[in-house]
């Protein structure tokens, strides 16, 4: 039997939802086919024995303040629907060996703090979040939900938002710029050129010199005016309002729907067809998959140039990860924060993997997601795909390199080990299989100044891609904020409304 739609959306990650359920708004007939029995891709939840993990991103800005630059908010609104949400300050607390530091979102509690490490490198802090402000407020007059890539853009730019351009004048020649060259201009101090890199590899998987300006001065910004806060129920909650809008206006989910191949005739998209030799037919398929998966695994050779199958190939990759679930008991833990990333060894860099481990504590905020006298715990930190396989020394390699992530779990918790009644190990081959993502890894490693994020548009006719390898930035806003583009790309007139609305 073959089905017929407007839009085939291939995975449920925050990429594919935002876009399916947007073009649902502007009366597109869309079908989102996800090959996971659950939805959320990267930033889906899963439960065992009454815990509840979130299997990827944990922390949040802006998702319930409507005054944010939060994309994801502006799509929620424009749904009908909203979450719960926990605000909370500190943000978390960066470990390093000489001491811990908490990170505040008011820009002068975070200097003062700074201060007790080193006094001229807050002074030199300052100047470097003041630069990036100022491109903060220049974005800020610009909502990210009317953002397309197509010339479109441009009349809409000039015609509703002239003056937001001309805010961002002096800070023009650092949109395209890496973090590095402004914090080579400002900072000379070593510990806060360290920490500043730090913010960057949490942000981007990228150091300073890597990562675009733009990104990392939404973050001062959103954490300066808008509010850090967590979903109650997790990433699922977010995972769930965008389901319940995408169903809202008339688009479908599917579930165990595995999209073996992207149908191309005469060069364009005419649809897909799914595991079982199902066929669903539609003018226009927006992969969420990453550009790796999407380009060698969905489309054959034959559908595309040799150069672009070999640049897909090419394109570097953020390494994957080693997860550490665990479900402890929490008695004696009153004052615990949910936010931890620890440097294990100073005089190793920020970015080997294990040295840099990522801890979140989401029980803190919502004690739904663990039973009664527990926490609930997602630990992190890169981990390389390459050499690993299932074979007779899987299980040892494994509790071998989650090693790194109990060492800084004690940095935390010190009888953390004592504590576990749930323990779950995840590997590169875990990232891989669930998420089914290239390698396991998170996104394109693409260095500011030397690549460019490709966008939605595809050269094949009717094919879009949204998702993390089509924005640069780690993280739901970057993801949202590529759902929100590539709809408003094909909703033509009912675009427009949108824009009267706003």
């Amino acid at each position: 039997m073959v089905r017929t739609k407007d839009v085939i959306v291939i995975g449920s990650g925050i990429g594919g939802l935002v876009a399916g359920a947007m073009l649902a708004y502007y009366d597109k007939k869309v079908v989102i086919c996800e090959s996971h029995s659950i939805p959320g891709g990267a930033a889906h939840s899963f439960s065992r024995q009454g815990f509840h993990f979130d299997s990827g991103p944990s922390f949040y800005c802006g998702l319930a303040d409507p005054n944010s630059l939060n994309p994801l908010q502006k799509v929620f609104n424009i749904l009908g629907e909203s979450i719960e949400t926990c605000v909370y300050d500190p943000l978390g607390h960066y470990h390093f060996p000489e001491g811990s530091l908490p990170v505040y979102a008011g820009g002068t509690s975070y200097l003062e703090a700074v201060a007790k490490f080193t006094t001229q490198g807050a002074k030199e802090l300052k100047l470097f979040q003041d630069n990036l402000l100022q491109l903060y407020a220049g974005l800020k007059g610009i909502p990210p939900i009317v953002l397309r890539a197509d010339f479109w853009l441009i009349p809409i730019l000039l015609g509703k938002y002239g003056l937001s351009l001309l805010k961002m004048l002096p800070s023009l020649g650092e949109v395209g710029g890496s973090v590095g060259q402004i914090m080579d201009k400002w900072v000379k101090d070593p510990w806060v050129r360290r920490l500043i890199d730090l913010e960057c590899f949490l942000l981007s998987g990228l150091k300073a010199n890597g990562t675009v300006a733009p990104e990392v001065a939404f973050m001062f910004g959103e954490r300066s005016n808008s509010v850090i806060e967590y979903p109650i129920g997790g990433s699922s909650a977010i995972v769930n309002a965008l389901v319940r809008g995408l169903e809202r206006w008339g688009g479908q989910l599917r579930l165990n729907a595995h999209v073996e191949q992207i149908l191309i005739e005469s060069g364009q998209v005419v649809g897909v067809r799914l595991r079982g030799d199902e066929v669903i037919k539609a003018p226009i398929v927006i992969s969420n998959a990453t550009i790796w998966d999407t380009y060698t695994q969905l489309l054959r050779p034959e559908d595309l140039p040799t150069s672009l199958h070999k640049e897909a190939l090419g394109t570097p990759a953020v390494e994957s990860f080693m997860h550490l679930h665990l479900g402890i008991r929490s008695d004696g833990l009153e004052g615990l924060t949910g936010h931890h990333v620890v440097v294990l060894n100073g005089d190793i860099d920020i970015s080997v993997p294990g040295n840099t481990c990522m801890i979140s504590i989401p029980s803190v905020w919502d004690p739904t997601l663990a039973p009664s006298g527990h926490h609930v715990i997602h630990a992190y930190t890169l981990e390389s795909f390459s050499g690993w396989q299932k074979d007779e020394s899987y299980s040892q390699r494994k509790r071998e390199k989650a090693e790194s992530l109990f060492l800084a779990l004690e940095r935390i918790i010190p009888d953390i080990r004592q504590r576990i009644t749930l323990e779950l190990i995840g590997t590169p081959l875990t990232h891989a299989r669930f998420l089914r993502r290239y390698q396991g890894t998170y996104g394109p490693a693409i260095v500011a100044g030397k690549g460019s994020f490709p966008g939605p548009q595809t050269p094949i006719p009717g094919l879009y891609r949204v998702g993390d390898s089509t924005m640069p930035g780690i993280g739901v806003p970057a993801v949202a904020a590529s759902g929100v583009i590539c709809a408003n790309t094909l909703a033509s007139l009912n675009y427009l409304k949108l824009l009267r609305q706003l």
